[in-house]
């Protein structure tokens, strides 16, 4: 290690431990600091670990923390960015906080990286694998459409040949470009390929990469993913390595499905979580981690703060799930839509850097779908809370079950109050944060996670 990344990594490591110790955490400014001094310390931080990359719109945390979860049945102790922070600094951080491996060992590494940080991350870093959730519309001030999204992601890949790609073979723009690595993918194959039907005319990447006419599909599990094929061209999914062959059951609490004719269980709902499973099976898969040892892991896994995360509030039982995109809005949508009991429902809207200043995808959600549920109380609030009320407005959302509240402070404080048992708060990132602060300050969240 040179003399500026030795200088770069001890002002990293102090500043890591004096914000940990004393100010209660920081997940990024250590990084921070630590580029600012050698802006190419990853490549040193790094260079002992083998390193999977999983990167894509959503589901990236959740895949993270699944994949962890199985390669623990073979590996003692495997580094991950748990908190969620996927740019440089933060995957710097994340290094830093870590013993480095025993000499003459390797360690092993799942980093969750923001998709724009793909190509800098492996500029210093060269990723064994690669594990591609899906490609959905998401902060166009950031990335632009989904072809531009896809381009930041496969210039990093490119950079790294030999890396295996584990895909999702039902996103057809990951089928779309030749690549020089081996691939693989999942999906899910539950049902018989006999329709022939289309994607509603919103949905993102309803064109065939191909050729540019409209792509068909024999099913469409959500959005625009699914069995697809083109009949003009002969462009099609290609054969999956790894699939789910039975959805047995969903609820909003669980899943449960067959996954190359093995039972699993994951307890959190919604179908793009069962993506999420299943991308961690195939990376244990490629591994050598056996169906048993999955399953065992999957029984074993948390729920990851802000993803479908739990929490008492004077008895309520309030669970925060975060919303960034029309696509993963729809999903939760879909996955209240299973709610058996009545509930109220919290929507919170941000516009920081984090967020993606852009709101306009609010507009895309099927909000509408909400009056129709047994939702008694609904409440809006965050810096952008008229837009969000405006959207429930419009959605048809009853003014006299609808309260207004921008001050996030106040809306926690009103949860006890709330007609329900259950509360469903749906938050942009900026927002869940601040609102898990307030629950920790108040002490309904115990031992914050770093």
């Amino acid at each position: 290690m040179s003399l500026k990344s030795n200088l770069a990594t001890m002002a990293g490591k102090s500043s890591y431990w004096f914000l940990h110790n004393f100010m209660g955490g920081g997940s990024s400014l250590p990084g921070k600091i630590t580029t600012k001094i050698d802006p190419d310390v990853l490549h040193e931080l790094g260079k002992n670990y083998d390193v999977i990359i999983v990167s894509g719109t959503n589901g990236k945390t959740l895949t993270t923390a699944l994949i962890v979860q199985v390669l623990q049945e073979k590996y003692d102790k495997v580094l991950t960015n748990k908190t969620g922070s996927n740019m440089v600094q933060g995957i710097v951080s994340t290094f830093l906080e870590s013993s480095r491996p025993t000499a003459g060992k390797k360690g092993i590494a799942v980093l969750e990286v923001d998709e724009a940080n793909v190509k800098p991350i492996v500029e210093q870093l060269r990723p064994k694998m690669f594990v591609l959730t899906n490609i959905f519309r998401d902060q166009l001030d950031r990335y632009g459409e989904i072809y531009t999204t896809y381009q930041k992601i496969i210039d990093g890949i490119k950079l790294a040949p030999d890396a295996l790609v584990v895909a999702n073979g039902d996103e057809a723009i990951f089928n779309s470009k030749d690549l020089p690595n081996p691939q693989v993918y999942y999906g899910i194959k539950h049902q018989a390929a006999t329709d022939d039907r289309k994607a509603a005319p919103n949905t993102d990447g309803v064109l065939c990469p191909v050729c540019q006419h409209i792509i068909h599909f024999h099913y469409i599990t959500y959005a625009n993913l699914g069995d697809y094929f083109c009949p003009h061209c002969g462009f099609k999914r290609p054969d999956l390595k790894f699939s789910v062959n039975e959805i047995s059951a969903k609820t909003p609490t669980n899943s449960r499905f067959m996954i190359d004719g093995h039972a699993y269980q994951i307890e959190i709902g919604g179908t793009y979580n069962i993506y999420n499973a299943l991308a961690a099976y195939a990376v244990g898969r490629e591994v050598g981690i056996n169906p048993t040892q999955i399953k065992h892991a999957f029984e074993t896994n948390q729920r990851i703060f802000g993803r479908q995360e739990e929490i008492n509030v004077a008895g309520k039982e309030v669970t925060i799930i975060l919303v960034k995109n029309p696509v993963g809005t729809n999903q939760v949508i879909d996955l209240l839509a299973t709610e058996s009991e009545p509930f109220s429902f919290i929507g919170l809207l941000n516009a920081n850097y984090a967020d993606g200043i852009d709101t306009s995808w609010i507009w895309d959600g099927e909000f509408e779908r909400l009056p129709n549920m047994n939702i008694k109380q609904f409440e809006t609030g965050g810096k952008r809370y008229r837009d969000i009320t405006l959207r429930l407005q419009v959605a048809g959302v009853p003014a006299e079950q609808h309260r207004i509240q921008p001050d996030l402070e106040k809306v926690v404080a009103d949860i006890p109050n709330m007609p329900t048992k259950k509360v469903y708060i749906l938050a942009t990132y900026t927002a869940m944060m601040q609102v898990r602060a307030i629950l920790t300050k108040k002490g309904y969240i115990k031992g914050v996670k770093k």
